[in-house]
This record gives structure tokens, C-alpha cells and sequence, in this order.
């Protein structure tokens, strides 16, 4: 899906095409074009009207990529990524958004919904002021809204799997470098107004990535918490077990040697009192053998 918005003379409406005349600069006229998973025939606006470069097309319709941002002479080329997290399923997964930003024109490309690009389209459609301010302002409300979606995932996924506070760190950790970038005026497309909004961003995108440290850290020391209490549990049943068959080995080697075929010396009181005598020698060897390691402390 295509949808295209068009702010000029103070006033913003959705159109159904792009001129190529509202893209030049100094044409007074801002363009936002937002490709939902485009169809081959609404990918070919990239080409055929904004003429970008092809491989810069290529990546943007491609699969997953990591936050990167590329000059291109008079646009930029930027990929970010939106959290896309189930929490019925508490499966943690992101959505790389491309964006193409010139003077008077943001191009937005992504695979599916997208929160925070709906959030921006829905009030870009009622306020004028929104792509009024300029492409480059736009941009900035988006990232923000980007990052601002990523706290409250954070504080699920500190309940939920380690892997995820990794998957997060893999996306915040380049995306403030590509964010820095923007900050630090790299680029003549970004004024000294925006710099200073990529700065409250970036300020954001690094509290966020300490914060992922700092919690998987707390999670791999439960983890490992947990880990040695399961250990030392085992450790405990394999104790009692142990305790067990030491406990058995005299007294089966015993009543082996007893149970043999042959004949053997018999003890005091006749055979009706064999069989006390080697009960009592069972009981004596036991309780020595429960003495001994009592004192060892092994028990």
C-alpha cells in the first residue's frame, strides 16, 4: 500500500501521485510517501519518479538489515528498526523501517504496520504543522516515536528471556550510531534544529542501551543464581545416595560371603541364633559407618 501526503501553501492532503516537480528544491512543496509493503508496481516510485539509486532500492525491499545511514549527494539513506513484540506469544522481534530524506521529500519503506510511522500518518493527516515544518522535522518525529515505543517493551522483556535483552541490544547499539550521525550534523540535510532533536534521541537510544546492559547482566547473575541452586539441590540427593550405597557395600559383601555353598565357622547359640548374630553384625557396621561420618561432618 501507497499513501502519499503533500503539504503546500499551509495546508497538508493525501494525493494519489507524486509530481516530479514537488521533489525539487525549492519547489515549496513537502512530500511524504509511505510504502506499506509495496507491490512491485508501487516500489517503482523509487525509481521512475525519485530515482534513487538502485542499490539503495535494493536494500530497502530486501529482508532485515542492520540500522545503517548512507549519503547519496542531495538524500539520505537511512534503515532503523521498530520493536514488533507479541506479548501473547512473548516473542521479541523488530522492523527495519528505510527511509529516503531529501529536501523536500520522506520517503518511508517497511514490511507491514508499523506503530509509530500509523501514530505520525493519523496526526499528519489532521495537523498541517506536521509535514509543514519541513522532511527533515518529520523524520525526527518519527525516530522519537520509534524510540519512545522501545521503554515499556524494555519493561517486559526484563520478565521475560535473556535472548531477548540481546536481540534488543543488537538493534539499540547501532541505531545510536546511525542516530549520533545525524546528531553531529554530518550531513548538510540536517539543520542546527534537528541536530539538537537527533541529540534528545540519542541521549535516549544511549540510556536505553545501558539499561540492556545493566539488565542482562542482573538476568545472567539470576540465571546463574539459579543454575547453582539447581546444582547444589542435586548435589544434596546424590549425597543421600552416596550415604546409601557405602552403607550397602559392607553389608552385601557380608551376606555374600554367608550366602556362600561351603561350610563356615558357626557363631555362639546354634543355627536358630545365626541369623541374629549377622543381623546385629549388619546394624553394628551400619550405625559405626552413620558415627564415623557424622564426625566427618559428611552428613
Amino acid at each position: 500500500m501507497i499513501t502519499i501526503y503533500k503539504n503546500e501553501g499551509g495546508s497538508t492532503q493525501i494525493v494519489d501521485r507524486v509530481d516530479p516537480a514537488w521533489i525539487q528544491p525549492g519547489s515549496g512543496v513537502s512530500v511524504w510517501v509511505d510504502l506499506d509493503q509495496p507491490t512491485p508496481e508501487e516500489s517503482r516510485v523509487l525509481s521512475d519518479v525519485f530515482q534513487f539509486h538502485e542499490l539503495a532500492i535494493e536494500d530497502a525491499l530486501s529482508e532485515l538489515h542492520h540500522p545503517k545511514i548512507e549519503s547519496y549527494g542531495d538524500y539520505l539513506y537511512l534503515i532503523l528498526h521498530g520493536i514488533d513484540f507479541s506479548a501473547s506469544e512473548h516473542c521479541f522481534t523488530t522492523k527495519d523501517i528505510d527511509f529516503f530524506l531529501g529536501a523536500q521529500f520522506l520517503v518511508t519503506v517497511h514490511p507491514g504496520v508499523s506503530r509509530s510511522i500509523g501514530k505520525i500518518g493519523a496526526v499528519c493527516s489532521r495537523d498541517a504543522r506536521i509535514l509543514g515544518e519541513g522532511p527533515g522535522m518529520l523524520l525526527y518525529r518519527i525516530i522519537d516515536t520509534m524510540v519512545d515505543n522501545y521503554r515499556p517493551e524494555l519493561a517486559r522483556l526484563i520478565l521475560n528471556f535473556k535472548k531477548d535483552i540481546s536481540s534488543l541490544r543488537q538493534v539499540v547499539l547501532p541505531q545510536r550510531d546511525a542516530v549520533g550521525r545525524l546528531a553531529r550534523r554530518e550531513f548538510p540535510l540536517i539543520s542546527e534544529q534537528l541536530a539538537y532533536g537527533f541529540r534528545d534521541v540519542h541521549d535516549h537510544l544511549v540510556r536505553l542501551s545501558d539499561e540492556a546492559m545493566f539488565f542482562q547482566d542482573r538476568i545472567t547473575s539470576i540465571l546463574d543464581a539459579h543454575l547453582s541452586a539447581v546444582s547444589n539441590q542435586l548435589n544434596q540427593v546424590m549425597k543421600v545416595l552416596t550415604i546409601i550405597a557405602t552403607l550397602f557395600m559392607p553389608l552385601t559383601v557380608l551376606t555374600g560371603v554367608y550366602g556362600m555353598n561351603v561350610p563356615l565357622p558357626h557363631l555362639p547359640g546354634g543355627e536358630r541364633a545365626q541369623f541374629w548374630w549377622i543381623l546385629g553384625m549388619m546394624l553394628a557396621m551400619s550405625g559405626t559407618m552413620l558415627v564415623y561420618f557424622r564426625r566427618k561432618h559428611w552428613i
